[in-house]
């Protein structure tokens, strides 16, 4: 005897799959205030060391003299490829060796030396993101 189910049934699985689906990507997208501080902003300048456009959030290394002068490497967190192609950055627009000045949301491990991204400057031409309507992380 086939025990067939009714296309109720199929509906109701198929959209309790969906909400578990759901739950679980939510889940896994971090909250920006539990790993940085949102009443502070740091600036550092230094040199790029390297540059990950990808999803879910690029990373930007950059190597930069700490509050009391001693050279880190800084880990940048910046927006997805997707939101930030959307803005007009590509995999192209930064450089390894490009100086950069870039301000952010420090993080609240300080000994980490990472840094929520905000604008970024790069002196040579001055190229800028973070000064213009929607260039934002989210």
């Amino acid at each position: 005897m086939k025990n067939i189910m009714s296309k109720k049934h199929q509906l109701l699985i198929l959209t309790l799959s969906v909400l578990v689906a759901c739950a679980i990507s939510a889940y896994g997208h971090h909250s920006f205030a539990s790993t940085y501080h949102e009443d502070k902003t740091i600036k550092i300048e230094g040199e790029i060391k390297q540059f990950q456009f990808r999803n879910p959030h690029s990373f930007v290394t950059v190597e930069a003299p700490d509050d009391k002068g001693v050279m880190q490497r800084w880990g940048v967190e910046w927006g997805g490829a997707t939101q930030l192609g959307g803005q007009g950055v590509t995999r192209y627009t930064l450089r390894v060796g490009d100086i950069v000045v870039i301000t952010g949301r420090p993080g609240r491990t300080e000994s980490d030396h990472r840094i929520l991204m905000q604008g970024l400057l790069r002196k040579s031409d001055g190229l800028s993101w973070g000064g213009r309507a929607g260039e934002v992380v989210d």
